[in-house]
């Protein structure tokens, strides 16, 4: 059996939507750099073909999965503790959980939109930084990341409950950022865990690009370098990558 090493042999890096494109990519890539990663999910057949698709790519992968609801917050508690407890930390938490909702204008606007996102976007993010927040202080170089839109910053006319979704969980990973950089180990002691925003127009797979070959997909980001992005982010020390919006489109 092959093992994985590389440069995050060691680390253990949980991943919320890890079912979706942008998160089995982060675990392929976690998993070929010798991270021990543990993904979340609310359907069993997607989060086992998730898993079954990284065994697959990488032999010897430390990889495994727990059905979580993280609308419920103490179902994120219960997932940061197992995994605190199973592995002895967390270095990581990437939330990954998508999801859009819009119109063609703002009159158009339907606000069970709004009610979906709330939950799915930034309710699930508040739960799950809530939950690890402690852990990841505790880790000696805790990282979180989220996925945020170019939408948030320069929102259009029907995307008005998307882009204050997006908008929200920027500003609450911000919060999480100055968090991390007041509770450092001690005084004078740089910050061991650091909040980035990850800011894409869209996610390109390439399945998409099968389907599509014509199609320029003109902005858009592609999974594999976003799992490239999310992987470079224990390359980098805490404090100078704490709270800042990394830009994988022109801004």
């Amino acid at each position: 059996m092959t093992v994985p090493r590389g440069s995050l042999n060691g680390k253990v890096v949980a991943v919320a939507g890890a079912t979706g494109p942008a998160g089995r990519a982060a675990l392929r890539r976690l998993a070929a750099d010798g991270a021990t990663v543990v993904a979340a999910g609310t359907d069993p057949a997607r989060l086992d073909a998730a898993l079954d698709a990284v065994r697959a790519a990488v032999p010897g992968a430390r990889a495994s999965g727990q059905m979580v609801d993280l609308l419920d917050p103490q179902a994120a508690r219960d997932w940061a503790d197992h995994i605190e407890a199973e592995h002895g930390g967390v270095d990581g938490l990437l939330h990954l959980v998508g999801g859009w909702r819009g119109g063609k204008t703002f009159a158009d606007t339907d606000l069970d939109d709004w009610d979906f996102l709330h939950d799915r976007v930034v309710r699930t993010l508040q739960h799950t930084t809530l939950a690890f927040q402690p852990a990841l202080l505790r880790s000696p170089a805790g990282r979180f990341a989220m996925v945020s839109a170019t939408a948030a910053h320069r929102p259009t006319a029907g995307g008005a409950a998307y882009a204050a979704a997006k908008a929200a969980t920027e500003a609450w990973t911000l919060s999480l950022a100055a968090s991390f950089a007041k509770e450092t180990p001690g005084e004078g002691v740089p910050p061991t865990a650091a909040a980035a925003i990850l800011v894409i127009k869209a996610l390109v797979t390439p399945e998409m690009r099968q389907q599509r070959p014509e199609a320029k997909f003109a902005g858009f980001t592609a999974t594999a370098e976003l799992a490239d992005t999310l992987a470079g982010l224990w390359d980098r020390p805490a404090d100078e990558l704490n709270g800042q919006h990394l830009w994988l489109t022109p801004r």
